[in-house]
């Protein structure tokens, strides 16, 4: 986290939400300011400068959408949707247009708070010098200056793609990536449709990483909309 008191904007039109959210969250040690329309929560963003914005895609003035590609034009801050809309499709959309995590409504704030944490941990790693080599989570560990990857102290051989699809996750561990984002990022653009590709390299990487590939613990599968990579407690210079 990268003050003593993180800061939080939401972006919610409905009041009570809004009110819930300001307490509950300032009763967890942060600071909460809000709006209700989409132009006030840009402006807000844009004068308060938070770790984390909490945004609802129904805004009265504009599409929660368009307000996350307005903000990811100058501004890389961690979004989390919180919205009623609960198709995959919208989902997809709004994760591909740079949201980091997505919960629909009725929501349970623990959940809600351990989405934040996991984000503010994400974007603090983001932040670490380059020279912070080792990636670490439950007993994965990989060390990404040699292209190393270890399972309990052995050493796992992956494929040239197994690797990039590895790496895609680590950079950006904690985050939702949509299947068409990490095709993207692993094969290329002319592969954004071709999700098998995908669905079998993930089924090898749970093979050779997971101790239950039927039940992972970090490769992590968000239904219908693409997969994670759960953050660990650390990571670790090399």
């Amino acid at each position: 986290m990268s003050k003593s008191d993180p800061v939080i904007v939401v972006i919610e039109d409905d009041p009570s939400i809004r009110r819930f959210l300001r307490t509950s969250l300032g009763a967890h040690g942060f600071k909460v300011f809000d709006a209700e329309t989409g132009k006030q929560g840009l402006v807000e963003v844009g004068v308060r400068k938070p770790d984390l914005v909490i945004l609802d895609l129904g805004l009265p003035d504009m599409d929660g959408v368009d307000v996350i590609k307005t903000m990811r034009s100058w501004s890389s801050v961690p979004i989390i949707i919180l919205s009623a809309r609960s198709g995959e499709q919208q989902k997809i959309e709004a994760l591909d247009v740079g949201a980091d995590d997505y919960l629909t409504k009725p929501f349970g704030f623990g959940e809600l708070l351990a989405r934040i944490r996991v984000a503010l941990r994400h974007a603090a790693r983001l932040q670490e010098p380059t020279q912070d080599n080792v990636f670490i989570t439950g007993n994965l560990k990989v060390d990404l200056a040699n292209r190393l990857v270890s399972v309990e102290a052995r050493e796992v051989h992956l494929t040239p793609i197994q690797y990039r699809l590895l790496m895609v996750l680590v950079k950006n561990a904690g985050k939702v990536l949509t299947h068409q984002q990490i095709l993207n990022e692993v094969w290329g653009p002319a592969y954004r449709e071709n999700a098998h590709y995908l669905r079998i390299y993930m089924s090898q990487l749970r093979q050779k990483l997971e101790a239950d590939p039927t039940r992972p613990t970090f490769l992590l599968t968000e239904s219908g909309v693409g997969y994670r990579l759960k953050i660990g407690e650390r990571s670790e210079s090399g």
